[in-house]
């Protein structure tokens, strides 16, 4: 369906859009997988690499899906085929795809946080915090939780672009910030404060010459996945934006909005975990819930701080999940001119059907994790920054420069930061995805299967 023939939403307000934009990219990414992410490769080390790559690859890429967006103002499976041509309607179905497998699982994950938030005010998980975590990470309670959630999103998404989305978006990602800040003040006068500093922002370069292989790739899909990059979501978003609009300016406080608040997010994680004695390199992303909820169980009002922090990582989630499944459903509107309620409520009982199976078994969830945040993510990414960089350069440029009034050399700048750096690093960086994922499928995936 062509463009013309559809009355699309606009978002009401420019700070509507950006903090709709910051909401999607702050959500679980910072507060939940950014931590773990830190702890798993290596501390400040990683969080050197990541910084680079959110300057290198985050914020180039995300003018490139800020581009394709505006210019054609469709989903990203038409926006690809209207921009391209050919058959590049089909790496749309890439971010599709992406959708439905991410939020299948980071809905669970959402689900979590809504039954931390309720068991702060029972104290259910202070008495022993990783046999709880065991208790309600898997199983039907898991596949509740997760269907709560969903449920939040799709009433949400379902209502529209300003009403729903704009809407929760200026009041959500305010109130994040505000919180997480609190909080980092909060566990600045905590005992261990000092040596999560030190492990949090001075970088041990050993850590990188020994484990690039995994620091790499890890430190790629986690700038894009905190971006929410290579989902699709900045290419819907920024259909509903007007000519008139600096893209420049716009993707520079998303990215800044984004980079404070995973920074903030670590310096009220680690010094908790490290109050409580705990390993931050502890595996997996069932870690930092088991962690904090034992940091939580021995500090004074242990139940309230639980009950803001677990609220806040919830209203995160949200705010990330209702972009994700808007990509979705802006498909379905634009292409098949499906109404709004409708094609929301279907797609969002999909999601939700396909998560249930990672609320029982963490092989699958961490296929799901892998698989989309690591491979898919990357993948997409690198092929629009090839249409835009390599094919379609005249086009995308003209596009950007519209609503700058002085571009000078910003323009050429950002499209060779896309031809050459960008596109290498993301190429090196799913080499090391796939190959990480194979390992996974071999060593985990197999051996499950003929159990």
């Amino acid at each position: 369906m062509q463009t013309s023939e559809i009355l699309r939403e606009s978002w009401a307000t420019r700070v509507g859009f950006i903090f709709a934009a910051v909401g999607s990219a702050v959500g679980l990414g910072n507060v939940w997988r950014f931590p773990f992410q830190v702890g798993q490769e290596g501390g400040a080390a990683f969080l050197f690499i990541y910084l680079g790559f959110i300057l290198v690859i985050g914020f180039p890429a995300m003018l490139v899906e800020f581009v394709i967006g505006r210019n054609t103002k469709l989903n990203p499976v038409g926006a690809l085929q209207e921009f391209g041509g050919g058959a590049w309607g089909y790496v749309g179905w890439i971010f599709i795809v992406i959708g439905f497998v991410l939020l299948a699982f980071y809905s669970v994950v959402a689900g979590w946080t809504l039954r931390y938030f309720v068991g702060s005010f029972t104290g259910a998980y202070m008495e022993n915090p990783a046999a709880y975590f065991t208790q309600i990470s898997v199983g039907w309670d898991a596949v509740f939780f997760h269907a709560v959630f969903m449920l939040v999103t799709i009433s949400i998404v379902a209502i529209g672009i300003q009403r729903g989305i704009e809407r929760a978006a200026t009041v959500i990602v305010p109130a994040i910030f505000i919180i997480l800040l609190s909080l980092a003040v909060y566990a600045f006068f905590l005992d261990g404060a000092a040596d999560a500093y030190t492990y949090y922002l001075t970088p041990d370069l050993s850590e990188i010459t020994a484990n690039w292989q995994s620091v790499l790739p890890a430190a790629a899909g986690q700038a894009l996945f905190t971006l929410s990059l290579g989902m699709g979501v900045m290419i819907t978003y920024a259909s509903y934006i007007g000519e008139d609009r600096n893209l420049g300016e716009d993707g520079t406080a998303i990215v800044a909005f984004d980079v404070i608040i995973a920074f903030i997010a670590g310096l009220v994680v680690f010094p908790i975990i490290f109050t409580a004695g705990v390993s931050p390199a502890d595996p997996g992303p069932g870690a930092i819930f088991v962690s904090l909820a034992d940091a939580f169980a021995g500090v004074p009002l242990g139940w309230l701080l639980g009950a803001i922090f677990f609220g806040t990582f919830f209203l995160a989630a949200l705010t990330s999940a209702i972009s994700i499944i808007e990509v979705i459903v802006t498909y379905a509107i634009d292409e098949h001119d499906v109404d709004r309620t409708v094609a929301t409520v279907t797609i969002g009982t999909l999601i939700f059907l396909l998560g249930v199976p990672t609320a029982f078994d963490e092989v699958i969830f961490g296929m799901y994790d892998q698989l989309a945040a690591e491979v898919l993510l990357v993948l997409g990414t690198l092929l629009i920054m090839i249409l835009v960089g390599w094919i379609a350069a005249p086009r995308a440029k003209a596009e950007l420069t519209k609503g700058i009034e002085k571009p000078g050399p910003f323009i050429d700048i950002w499209i060779w930061l896309v031809r050459v750096p960008v596109i290498l690093v993301l190429i090196v960086s799913l080499y090391l995805a796939l190959i990480g994922f194979a390992d996974f499928l071999q060593n985990e995936l197999v051996p499950w299967i003929a159990e």
